[in-house]
């Protein structure tokens, strides 16, 4: 028995602080889906277990509902059976009686009630499909007294919160050693966004495409052999996503430092497909924070997406930076009271920060002004 593991697609979920990128990253967890239907046919896998949260909400728009069912569709060797998640939990009139209405294709099998059925000639799935977004009791319990016919391997597909273990935003319980206590070869789980192994016989799939930072860094999805009944489930992780999400931390002390930080973030695979939240701690002269600026804004041309994060880091001006503000007049007369706030500790973060900022804005006005280069 050769099958798929997969789960949180999330359909329709937004990425609204990506601007006008939300499209693109929408636009890559439709991809996978055509990816997995690849890889499925590829690998001579005939069935794909989608372990709930296929849509990011349970009222999805019309277009919405209907994209990745016409994915799916367009793979008709291969058979998706899908259950209900925390996100797009079945209730009456909801989603899944909607897709019904509208004609689902004879390849995507919904399981939305605690049943065996038939996966292939060779096995039965016990699906625990959740019927609200909360559930305070374990779901997949029903296995456990599930019958099923001598001779064929017996795989869950549930989507909850292993005990002892909290991966998601909803309870939905599942106790730890459900596959030993219901006789299941696998228990295909979804909800963490992580590919992980609870137990031999227990995972998560993972998103099939990244969308969170300090998560999974790369969407893949489970390709799962069980030879038959009682034997060990070989699993082999897959990538399937395009986007990288990745969390760097970086410490900055002078502007000799800068070169070394471009060499690292630049050396970094596939900087294109990169969505990168960079923080950096230290502290800076004004030249070093000006020089930073322009190497920040290449490196944001160069990734997909760029977030640095300068909380940490401070800015300290020299008797050099200040004279290129201004040597006596005005501007450093403005100049030095930014930053005898930017260095009162009686201040606010807050205020400390605004003023580091500002001061640096007044450095790059003024050094700009002057035609010096960046």
């Amino acid at each position: 028995m050769r099958f798929i593991h997969t789960a949180d697609w999330q359909i329709g979920k937004p990425f609204r602080n990506f601007g006008e990128k939300e499209s693109v990253l929408r636009q890559a967890r439709l991809s996978a889906i055509e990816t997995i239907g690849r890889l499925a046919l590829a690998e001579g896998a005939a069935h794909v277990l989608v372990a709930g949260d296929l849509y990011d909400n349970e009222a999805p728009a019309p277009k919405t509902l209907l994209e990745p069912l016409e994915r799916m569709r367009n793979f008709p060797a291969v058979f998706w059976h899908v259950i209900s998640g925390n996100h797009d939990y079945h209730r009456g009139n909801g989603l899944w009686d909607r897709a019904r209405a509208l004609g689902l294709p004879e390849n995507v099998l919904l399981h939305l009630t605690p049943e065996v059925a038939p996966l292939g000639d060779d096995a039965v799935l016990l699906p625990a499909p959740l019927r609200r977004k909360s559930e305070v009791n374990d779901l997949t319990e029903w296995m456990d007294r599930a019958e099923s016919a001598a001779g064929k391997i017996r795989i869950g597909l549930a989507h909850g919160s292993v005990h002892g273990f909290d991966p998601g935003e909803a309870n939905n319980p599942i106790a730890a050693d459900r596959a030993k206590r219901a006789r299941l070869e696998y228990l295909a789980l979804g909800d963490w966004h992580g590919t992980l192994q609870i137990s031999p016989t227990t995972w998560y799939a993972g998103t099939p495409e990244a969308d969170r930072f300090n998560s999974q860094e790369m969407g893949q999805v489970l390709l799962v052999d069980i030879a038959g009944p009682g034997a060990p489930a070989k699993v082999t992780p897959h990538r399937t996503g395009v986007y990288r999400w990745l969390t760097q931390t970086e410490h900055l002390s002078d502007a000799a430092g800068l070169d070394g930080l471009e060499a690292r973030l630049r050396a970094l695979p596939d900087l294109s497909s990169l969505v990168l939240r960079l923080h950096l701690a230290g502290t800076l002269d004004l030249t070093a924070r000006a020089g930073l600026a322009r190497r920040l804004a290449s490196l944001e041309a160069a990734m997909f997406w760029c977030e640095p994060d300068l909380a940490a880091l401070h800015v300290r001006p020299t008797l050099a930076d200040l004279e290129t503000i201004d040597f006596d007049g005005v501007l450093r007369e403005a100049a030095e009271k930014l930053r005898q706030q930017a260095e009162n500790e009686a201040a606010s973060p807050v205020e400390r920060r605004r003023a580091e900022e500002a001061l640096v804005q007044l450095y790059l006005l003024t050094r700009d002004g002057r035609g010096e280069a960046a």
